[in-house]
């Protein structure tokens, strides 16, 4: 469960081979980015005037505008899958539980439910059916579901002595990627989704942050030291995964927090939180051995 917001941050999109191709939106001290599924807006925590908000991008104008108006801490979007909607998690009633407000930003938030433990959300499933979240716990965090059909009752997906977090369903619905301490340091793992007992693990000296492409055939994910990396998977009765490679290093903060990276459907594109570029300074002119021009 992460907190805190960097200022002096912008929007940038790159290409997999790192490079620029420019930012998006104006600086300011930006948190999570989550990409609409139409891929046209961003939802973003973003801290203004001393209130941290849930803000909208608009990726075409670079036009932010807010979304959240209360006091509290807003935190977490989650797009709902067909993009009318967006789950988040605000502190007005003293904890992080989870609301829902039409993307829009028309009427009003809707408490999906409180509870004594702090609710992050961190994804929607494709058939918009669930949403997972993470619940913080005494050893760290805990993977919940949230059903949106039935009773609506929330109930753990992955609970254990270790601390799993960052949960993100494969575009089938049938696995899910999350990240877990269970081997000492964060790893990025995958299991079949509802969980039938085997696991794989994708990442190799650590890894957070994971992000599928939208058919399924690469998962993303940040190592420790920032760099992008990306393992071509295949998905059906069993999970297969190649080797990571490096794609580009990013220079996020805090690379085990969530959603500091977006990549668009087809993973040509990634849209990082990035630092704002220092001013270039004037250069400085060197002139060797002055002294000889003097004797003429």
């Amino acid at each position: 469960f992460w907190s805190g917001s960097i200022s002096n941050r912008q929007l940038v999109w790159f290409d997999r081979e790192g490079k620029s191709l420019g930012p998006v939106g104006p600086p300011g001290e930006y948190n999570d980015i989550v990409l609409s599924p139409d891929e046209k807006r961003v939802a973003t925590q973003r801290t203004a005037n001393g209130n941290s908000d849930i803000w909208l991008l608009d990726l075409a104008r670079g036009l932010p505008s807010r979304f959240t108006f209360d006091a509290a801490t807003e935190d977490d979007p989650v797009w709902s899958p067909d993009g009318s909607t967006i789950v988040f998690s605000s502190t007005r009633s003293g904890r992080f539980d989870l609301y829902r407000k039409v993307s829009s930003g028309a009427g009003n938030e809707e408490l999906l439910f409180k509870s004594e433990a702090d609710r992050e959300g961190t994804d929607w499933s494709a058939d918009g059916r669930f949403v997972l979240f993470d619940q913080a716990g005494s050893k760290g965090g805990d993977i919940w579901i949230l059903p949106l059909s039935g009773d609506g009752q929330p109930y753990p997906l992955l609970q254990s002595p270790f601390s799993e977090s960052q949960g993100h369903f494969a575009p089938d619905g049938k696995w899910f990627a999350y990240t877990s301490n269970e081997s000492g340091g964060y790893e990025v793992y995958v299991q079949s989704f509802p969980p039938s007992g085997g696991k794989w693990q994708v990442s190799t000296g650590g890894g957070a942050q994971p992000h599928w492409r939208r058919d399924g055939k690469e998962l993303f994910y940040l190592a420790p030291d920032r760099k992008l990396m990306a393992v071509d998977v295949k998905l059906g009765s069993t999970f297969e995964t190649s080797a990571p490679k490096t794609l580009f290093q990013t220079q996020v903060v805090r690379y085990g927090a969530p959603n500091r990276y977006v990549v668009t459907g087809d993973g040509q594109r990634f849209l990082v939180n990035s630092p704002v570029e220092e001013v270039s300074q004037t250069p400085i002119t060197v002139v060797l051995n002055w002294t000889a021009g003097l004797k003429k």
